[in-house]
C-alpha cells in the first residue's frame, strides 16, 4: 500500500499519541522525552503542540487511515538563526519499515522546508546506536559536523550523539 504525507493538524493528536509514545517505549535511547513524560501530557496539550505554525511542523505517513509515521520540523524563532531548523521526533513503525516510508516521509519534509523563505539548513542529531536512521540521513544528504560525546544518558549509560545537517 502506498504511503501518503501530509501535514498534521491538531485533529490529528489521537492517531499521534499512540504512535508517539511507541516511539519512545520502542527505543528510548532515540529520543530526548521520556516515555513517562509524554504519557503524562493530555490529549489537548498535544493538539496544541501539533498544530502546525510559522516555525514548526509535523508531517504524518499514512498507510490507509493508519498513521504509521512521523517527523517534525522545528525552525529556529531568534533572528540571527532563523536560516535553521532542526529535525526531530522521526519515526516509522516497524510494520512498515523497509517499504520506503521513512525516505518519503523526510523527502517531503525537505522539500517543504526548500519551500521556507531564507531557510539554508537542515539539522538533527542522531544518537551512535541508531545505525539505520544514520544510514538514511547519509542517503538524503546529511552530513556528520560534530560528535558529542556523553550527550545524553540512557538508563544511566552515556551516550554519543551526532550532529549532522543538509545544506538546502
Amino acid at each position: 500500500m502506498p504511503t501518503m504525507i501530509r501535514v498534521l493538524q491538531a485533529e490529528d493528536a489521537a492517531l499521534y499519541r499512540p504512535l508517539r509514545l511507541c516511539a519512545l517505549s520502542e527505543d528510548p535511547a532515540a529520543y530526548l522525552t521520556s516515555p513517562e513524560e509524554f504519557a503524562a501530557r493530555s490529549l489537548a496539550e498535544i493538539a496544541g503542540q501539533l498544530a502546525p505554525t510559522e516555525t514548526a511542523f509535523t508531517l504524518g505517513a499514512f498507510a490507509g487511515a493508519q498513521l504509521v509515521g512521523m517527523a517534525t520540523l522545528v525552525r529556529a524563532g531568534r533572528l540571527k538563526l532563523r536560516h535553521r531548523a532542526d529535525v526531530m521526533a522521526v519515526y516509522v513503525a516497524p510494520e512498515v519499515r523497509g517499504q520506503g516510508a521513512a525516505t518519503s516521509l523526510l523527502g517531503a519534509l525537505i522539500q517543504q522546508a526548500r519551500q521556507l523563505p531564507g531557510l539554508d539548513v537542515l539539522g538533527l542529531n542522531v544518537t551512535e546506536p541508531q545505525l539505520a536512521a544514520r544510514q538514511l540521513y547519509l542517503k538524503l544528504g546529511f552530513s556528520v559536523w560534530g560528535v558529542q560525546p556523553d550527550a545524553l544518558r540512557q538508563a544511566g549509560e552515556p551516550l554519543t550523539e551526532l550532529h549532522m545537517q543538509l545544506r538546502l
